[in-house]
C-alpha cells in the first residue's frame, strides 16, 4: 500500500479509479512520484492512499541512490531483535540477580517477560506502520510532533550508545581471561578501535554485508547458548548429586524492584532494531511477528540459564562470572572455554547488531532537518546512511574508552523506559491520527497501552540521582537542538514564500 507525493497522477487518487488502474495508467512516470508505504510519512503527506501493493513500483523506489535498501527479510528481523537483546548480560546477571531473588529468580523472568511483553506488544502495532527508518524517533514524530520526537530521538540514541559502550568493556574484561595485557590502557584502546572500526567498515559498505555479520553472531551465541543448556540439563537430570538446593532467601518489594531492572537491562534491545525498519521488507506483517518470536525465544534462554545457575553454583549469588562457573560444574575443561569463548561471540554480536541499526537514528533526524543534513546523506554506491555510521563509531568507541560497564549500563536501562512509555503512548494518538494506515491491529490495544505506561512509570520511580541527572541533560541538549531545528525550518519556509 502507498501514499503519493506531489506524483502526476495524484489528481485521480480521489476518482473511483483503482490503484492498479492510475499506476497501469502511468507506468513511465512512476519514478517522478516520491511513493512510500501507507503511514510512513503521514505526518508531512496529505495525499490519499493507494489501496493496492505494487511490486514494481516499490523496486523502482528502492532503486534510487538516495534511499536505503530493503534487504532484512523476517527471519533476518527475528536474528537482528535477538541478536541486539542478547549481549554479554546474560554472562552476569544470573548472579544479581539470584543474589536478589534466590530460588525464585527464574519466575522473576516471567515477570519481566509479562511487562515486557505488553511493551513489545504496543511496539508491534506503532511500528509496523511505519517503513522509514528512525524507530521510535520517528513514531514520536508521526504521534506529538517535532518536539517530543527530537528528545526521544535524543534518549534511544543515549540509550543505545550507553549500553553498547557497557557491552564493550565487558568484551574488554572477558578477553583479559585469555589475554590479560588487553586490560592496560594503550591496548585496551587499541582492540577497542579495531573491534569497532571492523564493524563500522562492513556497515559501511552495505547493510547486507551488516546483516550477515548480524545474523552469523547470532546463530553462534544461541547455539552456544543452547550447548551450555543441554548439557547442564542432561548433566542435572542423569548426575543429581550435582544439584544445588538454593537458599530460601528472604525477599523484598525493593529487591523484586531492583531485580526487574536488571531483567529490564537483560531484555532492552528489542525496540532498537525496528530503527532500521526503512530496510525491512514487509514491517507490517515481519515486525510483530519478529517482536514475539525473539522475546519469547529469549525468555526461554533467560528462564533455562537462570534455572542452571542456581542450580548447580552453592552460593549463586556471590559468584562473578555465573555462566562459567555454572559450567565448571558439569562440563570438562575444553568445554568450559568454549562456554568462556562464547561471551566474547555474543558481546561482540551485540556491537554488531548496533552497529546495524543505531545509525539509522541519525540519519532519520537528518533527513527531515531535525538534526544537520550531513547525517541523512545515503551512500551513492553502497547505499548506507555512512556519515551517521562513521559519527556513531566514533562516538561509541569515546564512551567506550572513557566509560565503564556499571555506569553505562545503568544510564542505558533509565533512557530506555523514558522511549518505552512514549511508545505505548503513541499507540491511541496514532489510531486518531491515522485511521485507516495499513498495519498490525493489537486487541485491547488501549487498555495494553496502558498497562505499558503504568509498568515504566513504575520503574522509573526507581532512577537513582546520577541517571536523573544525566537524563536532563540529555533533555536540555534536545531542547536546543529544537530550537536549532524550529529556527531552520521557519528560515526555509520564509525563503520559500519570498520565492513564490
Amino acid at each position: 500500500m502507498y501514499e503519493s507525493e506531489g506524483c502526476k497522477f495524484q489528481s485521480e487518487l480521489g476518482s473511483d479509479k483503482t490503484a492498479a488502474q492510475i499506476l497501469t495508467n502511468y507506468p513511465d512516470n512512476v519514478s517522478d512520484a516520491e511513493l512510500c508505504y501507507a503511514g510512513a510519512t503521514s505526518f508531512d503527506n496529505d495525499a490519499k492512499t493507494l489501496r493496492k501493493i505494487h511490486e514494481a513500483a516499490e523496486a523502482r523506489v528502492t532503486e534510487q541512490p538516495t534511499r536505503l535498501v530493503r534487504t532484512i527479510g523476517r527471519w533476518s528481523l527475528v536474528a537482528l531483535i535477538i541478536n541486539t537483546m542478547i549481549g554479554a548480560s546474560i554472562f552476569g546477571l544470573p548472579a544479581l540477580i539470584a543474589a536478589r531473588l534466590g530460588r525464585w529468580s527464574p519466575l522473576g523472568f516471567l515477570a519481566a517477560f509479562a511487562g515486557i511483553a505488553v511493551i513489545a506488544a504496543c511496539m508491534a502495532e506503532v511500528a509496523s506502520q511505519f517503513r522509514e527508518a528512525g524507530g521510535p524517533y520517528l513514531y514520536a514524530r508521526a504521534a506529538f510532533g517535532p518536539f517530543l520526537a527530537i528528545q526521544n530521538g535524543w534518549l534511544t540514541w543515549l540509550s543505545r550508545i550507553a549500553a553498547v559502550s557497557a557491552v564493550a568493556n565487558l568484551f574488554i574484561t572477558y578477553l583479559g581471561e585469555f589475554f590479560p595485557s588487553v586490560k592496560q590502557p594503550l591496548a585496551r584502546a587499541a582492540v577497542l578501535t579495531i573491534l569497532i572500526g571492523f564493524l563500522a567498515a562492513v556497515n559501511y559498505r552495505g547493510v547486507t554485508g551488516g546483516n550477515w555479520v548480524s545474523n552469523f553472531f547470532t546463530v553462534t551465541k544461541v547455539t552456544l547458548l543452547s550447548f551450555f543448556i543441554l548439557a547442564g540439563l542432561a548433566a542435572l537430570l542423569l548426575h543429581p548429586a550435582i544439584r544445588v538446593t538454593p537458599p530460601a532467601t528472604p525477599t523484598t518489594a525493593a529487591d523484586w524492584f531492583e531485580a526487574l531492572l536488571l531483567m529490564i537491562y537483560s531484555y532492552g534491545g528489542f525496540e532498537a532494531a525496528l530503527i532500521a525498519s526503512g530496510e525491512t521488507r514487509d514491517a507490517r506483517k515481519d515486525i510483530p511477528f519478529a517482536l514475539f518470536t525473539a522475546i519469547a525465544a529469549t525468555t526461554l534462554l533467560y528462564i533455562a540459564v537462570q534455572y542452571l545457575v542456581i542450580h548447580t553454583i552453592p552460593n549463586a549469588g556471590a559468584s562473578s562470572a555465573p555462566v562459567v562457573d555454572s559450567a565448571r560444574r558439569f562440563l570438562s575443561p575444553l568445554g568450559v572455554q568454549v562456554v568462556a569463548a562464547g561471551t566474547l561471540v555474543s558481546a561482540y554480536g551485540y556491537l554488531s547488531a548496533n552497529m546495524l541499526h543505531t545509525p539509522r537514528i541519525t540519519f532519520a533526524m537528518g533527513e527531515r532537518g531535525d538534526f544537520p543534513a550531513f547525517f541523512g546523506k545515503v551512500h551513492p554506491r553502497f547505499r548506507t546512511p555512512h556519515v551517521s555510521i562513521m559519527i556513531f563509531a566514533a562516538i561509541l568507541l569515546f564512551f567506550s574508552i572513557a566509560g565503564n560497564f556499571r555506569w553505562n549500563a545503568m544510564l542505558s536501562s533509565v533512557a530506555r523506559l523514558f522511549v518505552y512509555g512514549s511508545v505505548a503512548a503513541a499507540l491511541s494518538v496514532l489510531r486518531r491520527k491515522q485511521p485507516d494506515a495499513d498495519r498490525f491491529r493489537l486487541p485491547f490495544g488501549i487498555t495494553i497501552a496502558v498497562l505499558a505506561l503504568i509498568f515504566t512509570g513504575v520503574m522509573v520511580t526507581r532512577m537513582h540521582f546520577g541517571e536523573l541527572i544525566v537524563i536532563s541533560i540529555t533533555a536540555g541538549l534536545a531542547f536546543v537542538n529544537w530550537l536549532w531545528a524550529r529556527k531552520r525550518a521557519d528560515a526555509s519556509k520564509t525563503k520559500n514564500e519570498a520565492l513564490l
